[in-house]
Order: C-alpha cells, then sequence, then structure tokens
C-alpha cells in the first residue's frame, strides 16, 4: 500500500516551486512551521478514538468463538467495557473480533471469558493466530455442520404434526398435551435451560427468557399447539438466521482474505509445500499459470502478465518479467514463474488488506451506536407493553386468554437481534465491496460521511495527472546554452525525490551532462532552491523565488505549464518547461463527480494558467492555484463554508493536514506514508475512477443499512399494532423477529453482489 514513488511529493509549488525534500535537509517539506500547528476542522474520522491514544503494546485482538448473536455481542462488549483493568474495548460481531486495550490484556483471559460466558455460555476466545476461521476450515458440508440442529427441528416437525393431526380428527384427544409437550421440549429444552440459567444471571430481557415466557403461557392458557408451534417456528428462524450470517461473513471474509495457506517453495530442482506463514524474506517460491501471487516478491526468473484487479480493482493485466516486484494477490495469468519473496505472509499486502477491513469493520458507524443504544431501550419498553396488555385489558373485558396472547405476541417481537445486526452488517459488506475495488476505507464513519459530501477537493499531481514529468523545453538567455542550464538546474535538484527534480536530473542524464554537488544548498518553501555552485550563487524555483531576490524578468513571457526558473548571480538564466499528463480516467471520473450533483474543485500550487489549462481539460471550474502548503486548508475551509462538507484527495506529506481537516481524506496508494497514515479512505490504484466507486458504494451502504433499520422497525411496530387490535397472530411475530432478521442479512449483501 505505501509505495515509493511519491514518498516525498509534497505539494505542486510550481513553476517550480514545490515543495523539494533533500536527504541532508532538516524537514520533508523545507518549511519551518510544525504540521501539527494547522487548524484542523473539526470531525469525527473513522479511527476507534477509544483506542487512538493507546500504545498499540497494550492492545490485543482476540477471535470470539461461539458468538451468534449480535444483540448478545453489543451485551458483552459493554460488559467487558466495565472492567476496571479495561481501558478500552470493542467487539465487532461481524468479524467476531475482540480489540481491548489494558495492561496486560492476555492476563486477563480468564476474566474475560468468564464476562463472555455470563451472556452466552458457549462462547471461547482465542488468540487471533491461532483460530481458524470458518471459512478457511475444510468444508463438512451443510447436514454434517448442523446435524444436532437438524435432528431436533425434524424430530419436532414430526411430532408438532402428529399432534396437528389428532387434534383435528379428534381421535387420541388424552394424548394432544402428551406429545404437544413432548414436541416442545424436543424443540426448546436449550431455550428453557439457558433462560433459567440467565435468569440467575441476572439476564431478564434475554431472547432465551422472553421465547421461554411466551410459549409457556401459551401452555397455560391451554393453546398447545400455539405454544409447540412458536417454538418451532422460533427454532427454524433462528438455524435460518445462524446460517444467513455465517453465510454472510463467509461471503464478505472469502472477498478480502487472498492469504495462501501453503506456498510452493523451490529448492534447487525440488519443490517443497510449506505452510505460506513458514517462508522467509529471500526463498524463492514457484507460481504456476492461474495461481495467485502469495506473498509479496520480486520476479527471479520467467515472464507473464498479472491480473492486479483482485488488489486495485484495475482490469488491465499488466506485464511481468525478470525484475518486476510483484504484490501477493495478484493473479498469474500465463507463464511460469520464480519469484524471491521480499515481505513475509504478515507484511505482504494480502495480509495488510485483511487487516485493513478487519480493523475498518470495528470502526462502528454512529447510525450503528445508535441502534445498540436504541436496542437497550426499545426491548424493555416492549416487554413493559407487553405485561400492561396482558393484565389492563383482561381486567376491564375479562378475556385473559385473549389478551395473554397478545402479551405473548409482544413478548417475540421485543428481541433486538435484527436491529442490531441491520446496520454493521450492511457496512461491513459495504467495506468488502470496496476492498474488492481497490478502496480501502478505514471505518464505518467514512462511510458514513462520505454520503453527505458536497464537494470533491483534489490535489492536482499525482491525483489527476500522472506526476510522471518529463522537460519538454530549454530555453536558455543569451549568454547560456542548452547543457549549461541544464547542469546547474539538475546540480540544484540532484538529492530531491520529487517528480519534478526527478524529470530535470533525468533529462540531463539523457544529454550526458556531469552534475555537479552544489558546496551549499538550502530549500525555501513554497518558492524553490538556493544553492552555491562552481558558476556562482545560483537561484531555481519559480517566479516568487526570482522577485524575492531581485531578479529582473521584464522581457520573460507568462509560462505555458509548469516552468523552472534559473538565475545565476542575481541574473535571469533561462527556463526549463515541464508537462506532466493526465490520468486516462480523470475526464470520466469527474464527469461522474460532477452527474451525482457533486462540486470538483482543485487545489494546487502550480501556476494560474498550468492549473486552469488542467481543469478545464477534466471539467473542474472551481480552482485555486499558486497556494503555499499553508494556504491550501484555508482554501479548503473556504470551500466547504461555499459549498458544504468536502472530500479531499491527495497524496503528498504536506497534504497531510489537509487530508485530516476534511470531512473524507482520500489518499493515492502511490502516495507518502503520511498522506495515507493521514487518511480516511485508501485508494489503492491510485485511479480517479476510485473516487466515483467510493461515493456509489457509501451511497449504497448506507441507504441499505436505512432500509434495513426501516425494515426491522416497521414489521415489528406494524405487528404489534395488529396483534393489539387482534389482527396477529404469535406466527406474525415469530416472522418480525427472525424473518426480518433474515431479510435485514440478506439485504445487506446486496451491496456485495453488486457491479460498481
Amino acid at each position: 500500500m505505501n509505495k515509493e514513488l511519491h514518498n516525498h511529493h509534497h505539494d505542486d509549488h510550481c513553476s517550480c516551486g514545490h515543495d523539494h525534500h533533500h536527504d541532508h535537509q532538516h524537514c520533508g517539506c523545507g518549511c519551518d512551521h510544525d504540521h501539527h500547528d494547522h487548524e484542523h476542522i473539526s470531525h469525527d474520522h473513522s479511527h476507534n478514538h477509544d483506542f487512538d491514544n493507546i500504545s498499540e503494546n497494550d492492545q490485543r485482538i482476540y477471535i470470539v468463538e461461539g458468538l451468534d448473536c449480535a444483540n448478545c455481542a453489543a451485551k458483552i462488549e459493554r460488559k467487558i467495557q466495565a472492567m476496571p483493568e479495561v481501558k478500552a474495548a470493542s467487539i465487532t460481531f461481524a468479524t467476531k473480533q475482540l480489540r481491548i486495550a489494558a495492561k496486560d490484556p492476555d492476563s486477563l483471559l480468564p476474566k474475560l471469558e468468564k464476562a463472555c460466558r455470563s451472556v452466552e455460555d458457549n462462547v471461547k476466545i482465542m488468540n487471533k493466530e491461532d483460530s481458524i476461521p470458518a471459512y478457511k476450515s475444510p468444508k463438512k458440508g451443510f447436514f454434517k455442520e448442523h446435524t444436532g440442529d437438524l435432528i431436533s427441528i425434524s424430530a419436532g416437525i414430526l411430532l408438532f404434526a402428529a399432534g396437528l393431526i389428532f387434534e383435528h380428527t379428534g381421535i387420541l384427544q388424552p394424548a394432544l398435551l402428551p406429545i404437544f409437550a413432548a414436541a416442545y421440549l424436543v424443540l426448546g429444552w436449550e431455550v428453557l435451560f439457558t433462560a433459567v440459567k440467565n435468569i440467575f444471571k441476572g439476564q431478564v430481557f434475554d431472547e432465551n427468557f422472553l421465547m421461554s415466557i411466551a410459549t409457556v403461557a401459551a401452555f397455560c392458557i391451554g393453546d398447545f399447539a400455539e405454544g409447540a408451534g412458536v417454538m418451532l417456528f422460533y427454532r427454524i428462524g433462528e438455524f435460518f438466521e445462524h446460517v444467513a450470517v455465517d453465510k454472510s461473513r463467509s461471503q464478505i471474509m472469502e472477498a478480502v482474505d487472498m492469504r495462501p495457506e501453503t506456498v510452493s517453495l523451490a529448492e534447487g530442482d525440488e519443490i517443497k509445500i510449506i505452510p505460506a506463514a513458514d517462508a522467509k524474506t529471500g526463498d524463492i517460491l514457484l507460481v504456476r499459470p492461474g495461481d495467485r501471487i502469495p506473498l509479496d516478491a520480486i520476479v527471479t526468473e520467467g515472464e507473464s502478465r498479472i491480473d492486479t484487479s483482485p488488489i486495485t480493482g484495475e482490469p488491465v493485466p499488466v506485464k511481468a518479467s525478470v525484475g518486476t516486484e510483484v504484490i501477493s494477490g495478484c493473479v498469474n495469468e500465463q507463464g511460469l514463474l520464480k519469484i524471491k519473496v521480499t515481505k513475509p505472509l504478515a507484511e505482504s499486502m494480502v495480509t495488510k488488506i485483511l487487516n485493513s477491513v478487519e480493523n475498518a469493520a470495528a470502526g462502528k458507524p454512529k447510525m450503528d451506536r445508535f441502534i445498540t443504544k436504541f436496542a437497550k431501550v426499545y426491548t424493555p419498553i416492549v416487554v413493559a407493553l407487553a405485561l400492561i396488555t396482558a393484565i389492563v385489558p383482561s381486567l376491564i373485558t375479562g378475556e385473559w386468554s385473549t389478551w395473554i396472547t397478545t402479551a405473548i405476541t409482544f413478548l417475540v417481537i421485543s428481541c433486538p437481534c435484527a436491529l442490531v445486526i441491520s446496520v454493521p452488517l450492511a457496512f461491513f459488506s459495504g467495506i468488502g465491496a470496496a476492498s474488492k475495488l481497490g478502496i480501502l476505507f478505514k471505518g464505518g464513519l467514512s462511510i458514513e460521511a462520505l454520503k453527505n459530501v458536497k464537494a470533491i477537493v483534489m490535489d492536482k499531481t499525482g491525483t489527476i495527472t500522472e506526476g510522471n514529468f518529463s522537460v519538454q523545453e530549454i530555453s536558455p538567455e543569451k549568454g547560456f546554452t542548452d547543457e549549461q542550464l541544464i547542469t546547474i538546474a539538475a546540480s540544484c535538484e540532484f538529492s530531491s525525490t520529487h517528480p519534478i527534480a526527478v524529470s530535470i536530473v533525468e533529462k540531463a542524464r539523457q544529454m550526458n551532462v556531469s552534475i555537479e554537488k552544489a558546496s551549499s544548498l538550502s530549500e525555501i518553501s513554497g518558492m524553490g532552491i538556493k544553492a552555491e555552485l562552481s558558476s556562482g550563487d545560483v537561484l531555481c524555483g519559480n517566479k516568487a523565488l526570482m522577485k524575492a531576490h531581485g531578479v529582473s524578468m521584464e522581457n520573460v513571457k507568462d509560462p505555458k505549464g509548469t516552468e523552472v526558473f534559473i538565475a545565476v548571480n542575481g541574473l535571469y538564466a533561462g527556463s526549463i518547461s515541464i508537462s506532466d499528463t493526465l490520468k486516462p480516467d480523470a475526464v470520466s471520473a469527474i464527469s461522474k463527480i460532477r452527474s451525482f450533483g457533486l462540486t470538483p474543485a482543485m487545489l494546487t500550487g502550480d501556476n494560474a494558467k498550468s492549473a486552469a489549462d488542467i481543469a478545464q481539460n477534466v471539467g473542474i471550474s472551481e480552482v485555486r492555484s499558486q497556494l503555499m502548503p499553508d494556504d491550501k486548508l484555508s482554501a479548503l475551509k473556504d470551500i466547504r463554508k461555499k459549498i458544504g462538507p468536502v472530500m479531499f484527495v491527495g497524496d503528498g506529506i504536506n497534504d497531510a493536514p489537509v487530508l485530516a481537516g476534511a470531512d473524507v481524506g482520500a489518499a493515492m496508494g502511490t502516495g507518502a506514508d503520511a498522506a495515507i497514515e493521514a487518511a480516511d479512505v485508501v485508494f489503492m490504484n491510485s485511479s480517479v475512477e476510485s473516487i466515483p466507486q467510493s461515493i456509489t458504494i457509501a451511497k449504497n451502504t448506507n441507504t441499505i443499512a436505512v432500509q434495513n433499520i426501516v425494515i426491522a422497525l416497521f414489521v415489528k411496530l406494524l405487528v404489534i399494532l395488529l396483534g393489539f387490535i387482534g389482527f396477529a397472530n404469535i406466527w406474525a411475530a415469530i416472522f418480525a423477529d427472525t424473518g426480518v432478521a433474515m431479510i435485514c442479512i440478506l439485504n445487506s449483501l446486496r451491496i456485495l453482489w453488486k457491479k460498481y
């Protein structure tokens, strides 16, 4: 993810006011201010703030096995957060991960398991490294995997059917109670047993307790078939809900977990199959046609075409030959390759992407936190309503059986699982769908915030353009030659890794001129460089640099594009014209942004003419040019005030404050580490097309999350209302509980299945 190409590309401050980074200089941007002194626009980024100021050494991630209920996960999270030894804790139901911060997390494992089991008995906490994800373990087959559930449900169905036959034919009437009771116990003994245990744990509003009360009440008022039938359909609904949750988890995780289990190690002529985690840096691996590149590596033998779409979303295969760096997760399409491992499994791209997705799932959006809080209030309210419904109308009308049945309906509906699962699974699907396109969201909050943005503000170089500068024209003044001018400029720029500097040095090498080492060199932020060479005191930078040092440029025309001006001993010596190229998808991507009703804008340090040309070519009318590093955040705030919430897309070190200050900050994957760290979203393939794709995914995710909430609440409230006026029975209540949960799960998966 952290490419080296632009690691020190700070800003577009040309011509040539780009902020250079020289290996012997103090600051990456060559400026005097402290980046942290910027005034950031107040907004909530997607990082989990509870963990932000806690050392990573005090944090652990565990896998919580046996966690089948989203509401139970929320309860367990609250119990762990309440422990005095715990600084912060978060459970992500979608990934079964418990992230905890404490002085010595491992020593707390027995206490953590006790807290888990106080809510759900079968829960076990495991180290992440020791656990095998369900989607990676050998498939047992559907029937083998669910044998116990299928046997008890099948036996319950047979007994329940027999009871119904006897009831409707009028035969063996005395046997009705024993048959329905047997069906009830076969189906519900575990629910009853768990309910009794949970009462002693103080969990009165547990779903097992609520279901037990509802069904026992049905037996007490003589509705034997109703009591057994409710338990039967509850078990069937729960079964399909668990299957749906497991399948959805598997589909999402299989889409993002491209880690290999084994690799083919080449030792001379021998090929050994070893666990991927055992492969070390320097090992030679064999990759056959059709196989994934298992680890980040460099090709040592063979030639092929590599499909990078699983990592970057880019559909066009790229050529790979000896010396080519290849990224894990990509697919070898044609030839047989031998590759030398450059990063072990834990540091390879496939693991970084998986960790990024899992960490993103842990960053809970505001909608999720609201629903979790709402569920805590919702259940007691509905239970209280059930109690009132059972007693008050019965005292008035005397129809105890009717109103108790209605109250049972309310109890069944009071389980909040469908509500609690509706939001996180939608956001997790969105994160998974984005990762397949090479878009890494760092949390649900960034997806949530992206739906509200009104303007997309972009850096120019490396974002809208390729950032691959090349010298187009050398224009020396009288007394200087092309060779002399390029020599002077290259000697100033030699230590810089900025793309403009690299292009000048590259041109000097093509012209076979010797590059001189400066006896002294200093950088002037946003303007250029001052150096001492054998030819004298040299200035190399933009017009502002020339003006600041009193260099006369009376006869110099306005630059056509990006130009570097050179002065020697206070006299103007000439200019070097440099151009950049648009990214091939820039025009279509910005057109899509406009079609969404959003305002595209560009902030650049480049000169006004060059910025205006690029903006006109791609269709951007809102342009701010010749910006110093400090000016970008001010310009962003101005656009934000005028248009509304903004997404900023950049790739330079000096973009980090602006990325942090935007409502949503997005970094190009080929950008500087500081920019990637500060961003909420990373575009792995550095494609402009990723911007509208990310917006589409964010809007779909938010829409489906809202749909899930509306569906769950509407159906539950509708059944409560219909039950109160006598038009809904317990079967409708079962649908409002487990049926709605399944609808929400399947609705969430639509995000993953859709083509973007």
